[in-house]
């Protein structure tokens, strides 16, 4: 009875898993060369309210007090494990950890970033030096009759140029809707960027379309679907906008330029106390040869 009880009792999971822990952690004793230095944890009350203030912004209410010893005894086992694991060290040889470090340093340094506010001079000058992350791009308003080339084969061209003749003589007057072949796209545009136009009818028909005067009927104009007939009814150029309209946006343009001097700055002013070696890598372990 007894020699089953045994062995049934050898046969337990758990007694298995607690046998493995206690052979790691007697590994661990032996090996370990840094043991834990510091073994007084104290949770501090500003520590205490923080996590009071945590819970009560997500649940909109005060912990309990059985909530309240449970976080705290989160913050302790967190501690704890963190502590073993630097003792052990587990956070050498990590890349996410030794990633993780680095960007907590960088944050310092973004945070410092934004203590400095810019001056009026200083924005205007940022607008006027990085113009072309502000600039409003110019626009177009433009109408266009389409011939469709399956339908008018070798005739298309006398076919554009009477239909270009005849809308000239009636100018502004032409109501274009009921001259020309159906497309599925509209034929009257306005306020349009090149960007707009080359996602509609391509990047040739936009590229000339932005060169032609306004006002008078030009063509034929040729596009992935076929031949247009054009007026360009108004046109503006590309402009940088005033300050005020886009404050915001050249102030946080700036801000991330400070972080990023700073953090060069900084990173310059740290690698100094340090002496780097870089050894030259054997021929076996050339990544790429430089006779190809």
């Amino acid at each position: 009875m007894k020699n089953s009880r045994l062995y049934a009792l050898l046969r337990e999971p758990l007694l298995h898993f607690l046998l493995i822990g206690a052979a790691l952690f007697l590994v661990y004793s032996l090996q370990n060369e840094n043991p834990v230095k510091n073994n007084r944890i104290v949770i501090s009350e500003t520590q205490i309210n923080h996590l009071v203030t945590l819970w009560k912004k997500n649940r909109q209410r005060l912990p309990t007090r059985f909530e309240l010893e449970s976080m705290i005894e989160q913050q302790v086992r967190e501690e704890v494990m963190y502590r073993e694991a630097i003792a052990m060290g587990l956070d050498k040889n990590d890349s996410i950890v030794r990633r993780r470090l680095a960007q907590k340093i960088e944050f310092i340094t973004a945070d410092l970033a934004i203590l400095v506010e810019p001056t009026e001079t200083e924005l205007a000058d940022y607008l006027a030096t990085h113009s072309d992350k502000f600039e409003l791009p110019a626009r177009i308003g433009f109408d266009q009759v389409y011939i469709n080339p399956d339908k008018h084969g070798e005739n298309i061209q006398g076919y554009a140029n009477n239909l270009l003749k005849k809308l000239t003589q009636t100018g502004s007057d032409s109501d274009i809707t009921t001259i020309g072949d159906s497309l599925m796209l509209d034929q009257q545009h306005e306020q349009v960027t090149e960007h707009d136009v080359t996602r509609l009818f391509g990047k040739n028909f936009a590229s000339k379309l932005f060169t032609l005067p306004v006002g008078s009927w030009q063509g034929p104009v040729v596009s992935g679907y076929g031949t247009h007939l054009v007026r360009i009814n108004n046109k503006t150029a590309s402009r940088l906008p005033l300050l005020e309209t886009v404050r915001n946006k050249v102030q946080g343009e700036w801000f991330s330029q400070q972080r990023r001097m700073m953090d060069e700055v900084f990173y310059k002013s740290l690698r100094q106390r340090y002496e780097i070696v870089i050894k030259n890598p054997s021929e076996n372990n050339t990544i790429a040869s430089t006779n190809q």
